[in-house]
């Protein structure tokens, strides 16, 4: 008979790896109770490799939610025993200018945000995704956790456990956690129903070189057709994102390099200077999504199987983390009080928790792309007006930059470290 499981996360990207480390460093003598399915193992890359162009941005919640995971060592390259990452590949940014394209990016008309304003070391820190799964994979398997190679294939949710098909054998847990992205196999197995709206956008990312070394700084412009964000890499190096209307994009990605140099230098208003690609072109379709219930009985959804937002404040993969804290305090206060950890009364207390969060921070994400991207009436030229008008006021823009850095609102345990 198969051995029961305390909990199966489904999806080992940076989201369901963070909540199985957290979950096995919390559960002192039970580490083998939680298991991880994941097909593609990733391994740290080679100091010497290039920089993958598929980047996050890290806020100061989730550097500290990873080092409680045992994750940011390895990440940020500070392990003693020689296999982390180089710090190289790990790239803080100390500020950020935002801007409209009706003014000129040095214009008084440009919101700029500067850890210094908030004595703060940073703003974040951008790693590539692939760096940051290794990692929490590395360190969950250190902790004594299990990684199952192979593909959902079915689940059956019963009275006191889920029994998991999969292509390598069967599986049985009493709590399954889909952290399978927004084609969420296990949120579809059970009839999770979910929101769904086109931006009909396509984010274009890509790795360029630039005229003028980024000196720490993130970049982001909006405009009528979509929104162009450049995020510094520890090689000088820099990270763009993209999100133009499909149209336009279609148009960029079937254009020859030099050409696509061309209309970036003029989407980004020569900002850094000339432009050169130095990697291949990469596209996602943009969509909203919103679980409405994250969780069923025995069954909890984390990051984008739960929820997806626009990429233009970089939020997503921040969100999924404090998902992930979120809900790894749940089960082991409920572990401690010897609560069945698939129990639907467990499971609402997360759902409550997160998803009132995830909507505030939505509904930010939303007004941004509405009035700051693709807005011409009335209130988005007040909206636009009013980049200027923040950054004249320390205050507030003190207020979004605590935001920004995932300091403010109800916080799990976890992302509270050090602070």
């Amino acid at each position: 008979m198969t051995d029961i499981l305390d909990v199966l996360v489904v999806g080992g990207g940076p989201v369901g790896a963070c909540a199985a480390a957290l979950l096995v460093r919390g559960c002192e003598g039970g580490a083998g109770r939680v298991a991880v399915l994941e097909p593609k193992r990733p391994r740290l890359p080679p100091s010497e490799s290039p920089i993958d162009p598929r980047v996050v941005a890290i806020s100061r919640a989730s550097e500290r939610i990873l080092d409680a995971a045992g994750a940011w060592s390895l990440v940020s390259g500070l392990s003693m025993d020689g296999c982390g990452v180089r710090a190289a590949r790990l790239c803080p940014y100390e500020r950020m200018r935002v801007w409209h394209e009706s003014v000129a990016p040095d214009s008084p008309g440009t919101l700029v945000f500067d850890a210094a304003d908030v004595g703060e070391p940073n703003l974040g820190y951008i790693v590539e995704s692939r760096v940051l799964q290794a990692a929490l994979l590395d360190a969950f398997s250190d902790a004594g956790g299990s990684i199952e190679a192979a593909h959902l294939q079915a689940l059956h949710v019963r009275a006191d456990c889920v029994n998991v098909e999969t292509s390598g054998g069967p599986l049985a847990a009493r709590l399954v956690i889909g952290a399978d992205g927004a084609q969420s196999a296990v949120r579809q197995a059970v009839g999770l129903s979910v929101e769904v709206s086109d931006y009909r956008q396509t984010a274009i990312v890509a790795t360029v070189a630039t005229e003028r070394p980024h000196a720490g700084t993130a970049w982001q412009r909006f405009m009528r057709n979509g929104t162009l964000a450049f995020l510094p890499l520890a090689d000088g190096t820099s990270s763009i994102v993209w999100s133009a209307d499909n149209e336009v994009a279609g148009e960029l990605l079937a254009a020859p390099a030099v050409d696509f140099a061309v209309e970036l230098d003029k989407a980004s208003a020569l900002a850094l200077g000339a432009t050169r690609l130095v990697s291949e072109r990469a596209s996602v379709p943009l969509r909203r999504l919103a679980a409405h219930h994250y969780v069923a009985q025995r069954i909890a959804l984390l990051g984008d199987a739960a929820h997806v937002v626009h990429p233009l404040a970089g939020q997503g993969v921040n969100l999924g983390m404090l998902d992930s804290a979120a809900l790894a305090q749940l089960l082991l206060a409920a572990r401690g009080e010897r609560e069945d950890p698939g129990a639907l009364r467990v499971l609402r207390r997360y759902e409550r928790w997160r998803k009132s969060e995830v909507a505030l921070m939505g509904a930010a994400i939303e007004a941004f792309d509405r009035f700051l991207a693709h807005g011409s009436g009335p209130l988005s030229r007040l909206a636009q007006q009013g980049l200027g008008w923040v950054n004249r006021s320390q205050q507030i823009k003190r207020l979004f930059i605590q935001r920004a850095l995932g300091v403010t609102g109800e916080l799990p345990l976890a992302a509270r470290r050090g602070s």
